[in-house]
This record gives structure tokens, sequence and C-alpha cells, in this order.
């Protein structure tokens, strides 16, 4: 079992480091919000009194945070950066969605002062983290992602060596990408299924045995009250926020920009997550979407 630093307790995070726990692990956590401290505490971990209290001699250090620049800063540019006061010796994993050139700038710096870092972003909402069937995106090298496999099974159920450093990254814009234009394409079949007089639960049925079939016809759907147990069915509260999705997509537009690839779906799908964020949305479900449909 190892020591394990974990930092940034949010609807995933927290999740997360309690299943650590749960796998016997010694699981030193921090937040900004001591709130959230106090959930994963009462579950068997160790309030740590900041970043580098946990992330000192551990043998592992997993962060979860908002962007790019926090992940830089805590790492690297802060006044007290980790980079610093971590063991050499030190595992360092950051499950944060981030954009990939970041990553393989942090990733280059801990390899200059001789540690390992990899990216490793997750796919499975809040459900998923909190039942530990995480999928896992790592960039890295084969030795690291061998290294870091144990520790993420403990949290998910499909650990995919995506590439190299940064590869994680990309893998999680990408999916997201489609994921947005799935549910995005999905909701409007339903809303015009509705439209001209049919029943959603019947429709929804019919193209999941038909070519229509995808995942959020299977396991998401976004019309209200046709599914038990998805945020559709509890005014859209809970999963995978508009303002999460709308962030992934931006960074799925840089990653287009940055290598030429053509991404018009994917840009139509920015377009619409823009335009539903704007009306105030960007706290729900990202499958609310279907709203933008419903009352157009």
């Amino acid at each position: 079992m190892a020591v394990i630093g974990f930092i940034g307790l949010g609807n995933m995070g927290g999740p997360m480091a309690i299943n650590l726990v749960k796998a016997g692990h010694t699981v030193k956590v921090f937040d900004l919000f001591p709130e959230a401290v106090d959930k994963v505490v009462t579950q068997g971990a160790t309030a740590a009194g900041s970043a580098v209290d946990a992330a000192q001699e551990s043998d592992v250090v997993i962060t979860m945070l908002p962007s790019g620049k926090h992940v830089e800063s805590l790492y690297v540019s802060s006044d007290q950066p980790l980079f610093d006061v971590v063991k050499k010796d030190v595992l360092i994993i950051d499950s944060s969605t981030i954009d990939a050139a970041t990553a393989k700038k942090v990733s280059a710096i801990a390899a200059e002062q001789g540690l390992s870092f990899v990216d490793a972003p997750v796919s499975g909402g809040v459900a998923g983290a909190a039942a530990g069937t995480l999928a896992f995106m790592v960039g890295g090298t084969k030795d690291q992602f061998d290294q870091a496999k144990p520790i993420l099974d403990n949290m998910g159920l499909n650990i995919f060596h995506a590439g190299p450093s940064g590869a994680g990254q990309i893998a999680k814009c990408c999916n997201n990408m489609l994921l947005s234009v799935l549910m995005a394409g999905t909701a409007e079949a339903l809303n015009m299924g509705v439209e001209n007089g049919l029943d959603p639960a019947v429709l929804s049925e019919i193209m999941l045995q038909s070519s229509g079939n995808n995942w959020a016809l299977q396991k998401y759907n976004p019309y209200p009250n046709v599914m038990e147990g998805v945020p559709s069915s509890n005014d859209y509260q809970g999963g995978f926020q508009v303002d999460l999705m709308y962030k992934d997509l931006g960074l799925a537009m840089d990653i287009s920009h940055q290598s030429g690839a053509a991404t018009p779906m994917g840009a139509q799908a920015k377009s619409l997550y823009t335009m539903h964020k704007s009306k105030g949305n960007g706290p729900l479900d990202f499958s609310s979407i279907m709203t933008l449909y419903r009352n157009e």
C-alpha cells in the first residue's frame, strides 16, 4: 500500500480519494474548501494543512484541478512549488483536464528535475468516480504507465496508455468532443420526434434498437423522465456541468487549430453549448442541451 497525497477534492476528486482509502492506501488530502476535505476525512483520509503537506513524503501525488494554469502554478511556479518538496522517487499523476501543451511543459520540467509526471484525465462522470469505474487516459512513458496503473486500478475499470506526455489530454478532448456531438444530436432527434407527436420513450427505444443507437440513449437519455437515475430526470442536476463541457470543447478547438485538424461538427457543438451556457445554464448537466431545442 502507498502513501498518497491527493489535492483537489471536487465532485470528481473527492470520490476518487475515497476509493483510494477503501483500497487500503494512506491518503493525505487537501482542498481550498474545508467542507470538501471533511467529506473525505470522514471516510478515513487524513487532512493535510496545505498542498505541500499533502505532497511531502508521499509515494504518489494525485491532483484534480480546474485548469492548466492551476496545475503549472502548483507544481512549478508557486512560492513553494511541489516539484521542490516531493520525494525524488515520487509518482505524480495529474488527473485534471487541461491543455496538452501545459501537460507536456510540466512533464518536461519534472523530467529535468528527475521526477516522474503523467497526465491521466478521466471519463465517466461523478457516478463513475463514486463507483470506481472511471476510464483513465494516460500520457507518459510505458514505464510510467506501468507504475501508475496499479494506483489507477483502484479508481477505474479501464486504464489506457494513450501515448507520450500530453496524449492523455488529447484523447480526453477527442472523447468529450464526440460526446458533445452525440448528446446534441440525440437531443435534436428526440425533440423533432416529440414535436411531431411521438412519445420520447418509444422513440428512444426505436433508436436504441436501430442505427441511431449511441451512448446517450443507452446510459444518459437527455429527455426528462425517460430514464431513471440520470440528470434529465432530476431537473438536470448533478452529472457533468455545461460549464465543464464548454471548457473541454474550448480545449478541443485549441487542439484543432494548432494541428490543422478539421472539426466542423465539434465547432458546431461548441457553438450550441456556448449559446446554452449564455442562457444561464452553466451549472446544469450537459444533457440539458435538450432544453435549448425544446425552448426554441
